[in-house]
């Protein structure tokens, strides 16, 4: 079964598409062969990045639905055909042969006369909205938005790709400059177009952390004591504690406070303590305790489609009306840990209105003690009514949010 090229993407993405796993984590749990890494990784995020229009491809040339093994099959074999450009016959018989192998060769037939009368050409995009989030394998309510917001400029958001892996180095950069890589914006900062951690990652030396995350570290300014109350997996923490005399980083999860431990253990931050709690319920503890605090609240995470390209698959209209509520709560919650002159951070990784500039109007509206302050950055942005907008056109891909608030002295 290793022979068969198809067979670790296949793992992977039944894991994906069967399972709900998130990529990046099905892509750790599987066992892959080692000297085909990159050409699996390449497959994996090449079908879903073009889920929307595979799925078109599939819906057009096939009679009736496939089951879900078999659309994984479909999938990976055109996206051979028609985005790694492999011949017909090779990509047809990879997946007959597959399906065979997994006892599953009662459809190797109807996979067989699929791939051979595949025909492009006979495979039409919607018109409008509808084409877009085809295209772009992004939800339609959100295609609706994003056009509604950016307008002629909604089709490069939704088509940006990734600039590469994104890495900063705490030491022994130039150690690795010799692989293809651009230089980020921000000290130390690096996109790879490949990159396989080694002994350095353990060591500290290095660590993967997105364009987006460094930026918001960017607009936090150097204090004493620092709450970060959405923190996991720990790379703001750990960068701001850098800046920082103390940084507190809250998760709800016990799990996801282990993740934050073990990141600011691997890059030697004895000066970040992890603490589980709800960051929407109320310490009395900490009324007025930190000079600053990080709201990087849970989102769409619409921003990030580049990176997690599996996210789209699971986003509807609903999730984004129940995340405005906890958006506002933990703002809300979090706002009276804030001392006197000292500043609040409101962060998402949405491109979308209500979750950004909609959440910072209403906070500052109910809370007078609290304005706004301007905030830059050295990464490509939008400057909004209270914060800054980065999108994926022209911020590597990423998209997101940040906004900085002042607590008025009484």
């Amino acid at each position: 079964m290793k022979t068969n090229p198809f067979y670790d993407p296949y793992l992977i993405l039944s894991k994906v598409y069967g399972e709900g796993a998130h990529l990046k984590q099905a892509l750790s749990d599987t066992p892959i062969e080692e000297l085909n890494r990159a050409r699996t990784v390449r497959t994996v995020y090449g079908v879903l990045e073009e889920d929307g229009y595979l799925s078109l491809c599939i819906r057009t040339f096939a009679p009736k639905a496939p089951k879900l093994a078999v659309r994984i099959v479909l999938k990976i074999a055109l996206c051979w055909l028609l985005f790694l450009k492999k011949p017909k016959y090779m990509v047809t018989d990879t997946a007959v042969d597959l399906l065979k192998r997994m006892g599953k060769g009662g459809t190797a037939g109807f996979v067989n006369a699929f791939l051979r009368n595949f025909d492009e050409a006979g495979v039409v995009l919607p018109k409008g909205d509808e084409g877009l989030s085809v295209r772009y394998s992004f939800p339609l309510f959100a295609v609706r938005k994003v056009r509604a917001q950016y307008g002629a400029r909604a089709e490069a958001i939704l088509a940006a790709k990734s600039a590469g892996v994104s890495v900063r180095f705490v030491r022994g950069e130039e150690g690795y400059l010799g692989r293809p890589h651009t230089a980020g914006p921000f000290p130390h900062h690096y996109f790879f177009e490949r990159f396989v951690r080694d002994e350095g990652f353990f060591a500290g030396d290095y660590t993967f952390q997105s364009v987006g995350s460094i930026a918001v570290c960017g607009v936090v300014e150097s204090c004493e004591k620092l709450l970060d109350a959405c923190a996991a997996p720990g790379g703001k923490s750990v960068l701001l504690a850098e800046r920082c005399g103390h940084v507190t980083a809250c998760e709800l999860h016990p799990h996801r406070v282990a993740l934050i431990e073990a990141y600011a253990s691997r890059m030697h931050r004895g000066n970040v303590t992890a603490v589980q709690a709800d960051s929407t319920v109320f310490r009395p503890e900490w009324e007025g305790a930190f000079d600053g605090v990080l709201c990087d609240v849970p989102c769409t995470g619409l921003g990030t489609k580049a990176e997690n390209p599996d996210l789209p698959l699971r986003k509807e209209a609903a999730d984004l009306e129940g995340l405005l509520p906890v958006q506002r709560a933990i703002l809300e919650n979090c706002s009276r840990y804030v001392r006197a002159g000292g500043y609040l951070y409101y962060a998402t990784c949405s491109l979308l209105g209500e979750e950004n500039d909609g959440a910072a109007e209403a906070f500052l509206a109910a809370h007078p003690a609290f304005s706004s302050v301007p905030a830059e950055s050295p990464l490509p942005h939008d400057v909004t009514r209270f914060g800054l907008q980065f999108l994926p056109d022209t911020a590597y891909g990423a998209g997101f949010y940040v906004a900085k608030f002042r607590k008025e002295a009484p």
